[in-house]
């Protein structure tokens, strides 16, 4: 049997299984959380070989800077078809399209985010990610070849070493990067913000753009791990204006990541009570949000 036929039978039997627990959804509301998570994977998979060989052609016809977008934007579709699920960007001042080169960062919730990227990735954009990932076979490639801004960090003494190199390539390639300040998923059931790594505001400092904020509600109520519930539905996320750094110096920073921490709580507050319809409480905080510089000070994107 031919490597073709068994990718045919596999993709069958995928989609059946899935079919089969999405009817069962209407009996027990849990078969949708597996149903749409099988979903979101094969989605997931499709749209990356798509971007392994979009990231080629662009490439060989000098339009490689906007692979990532390509692919963003196809998940984005594929998605909303499989699941049911997108995002509804507000970018009245259409700041995604228009500012560039910039650092973008976002609260990170679940694995969902990823479609939250497809939905809003500006063009002339791409993720970071740790630079040991270019070894990984078939991602790390579609990551190479696409423009991914690749981030040592095991050799770095702190965040602000760890983004020297990312800082030289947004300016030689005018190219914007994607980051998440958290560091890690927060699988939060209620809106609020683990504390911000420094490393995307280092990186904007020395590169000298701006940070352009990207926040999206809390959607627990579409999706919570813990619970096993996983809904099809909108999830509304807003562009703030951006912050500029020109003129900022690394003593800067700490002040920098602070103020922009809070700013993007409070608007996924008010996000979070328009989605909802109902108010929330702003969470207390004791402290300034930001983790102290380490070796591992810097912010996550994938």
């Amino acid at each position: 049997m031919s490597l073709t036929a068994y990718l045919a039978y596999f993709l069958a039997g995928y989609t059946g299984l899935t079919v089969a627990f999405f009817m069962l959804s209407a009996v027990t509301p849990k078969a949708g959380f597996v149903a749409r998570a099988l979903a979101s994977y094969i989605s997931l998979m499709i749209c990356a070989a798509y971007g392994a060989i979009a990231s080629i052609v662009l490439r060989i016809v000098g339009h490689g800077q906007i692979a990532q977008w390509t692919t963003a934007r196809a998940f984005k579709y594929v998605m909303a078809f499989t699941t049911g699920i997108t995002f509804e960007v507000d970018d009245p001042n259409k700041y995604l399209e228009t500012v560039r080169p910039a650092v973008f960062i976002g609260n990170h919730q679940t694995e969902l985010d990823v479609l939250m990227l497809g939905c809003m990735f500006p063009k002339y954009c791409s993720v970071t990610a740790k630079k040991n990932l270019k070894k990984v076979p078939v991602l790390g490639w579609y990551m190479s070849l696409s423009g991914t801004v690749f981030i040592d960090r095991a050799s770095s003494k702190n965040a602000r070493d760890a983004m020297a190199g990312a800082a030289e390539e947004i300016q030689r390639r005018k190219q914007s990067v994607y980051m998440f300040p958290e560091g890690t998923r927060s699988y939060a059931k209620e809106p609020g913000l683990l504390p911000f790594k420094k490393g995307a505001f280092h990186l904007a400092v020395q590169a000298g753009v701006p940070i352009v904020p990207v926040v999206a509600a809390n959607y627990s109520y579409l999706l919570h791990v813990k619970s096993l519930v996983f809904n099809s539905g909108k999830i509304p996320v807003k562009v703030l204006d951006p912050i500029p750094t020109v003129g900022l110096t690394p003593e800067d920073v700490d002040e920098l990541t602070r103020s922009t921490r809070e700013l993007m709580l409070q608007e996924i507050i008010s996000l979070t009570q328009k989605a909802r319809n109902q108010a929330i409480p702003v969470p207390a905080s004791s402290d300034t949000g930001v983790i102290k510089s380490s070796g591992r000070d810097t912010a996550r994107s994938l």
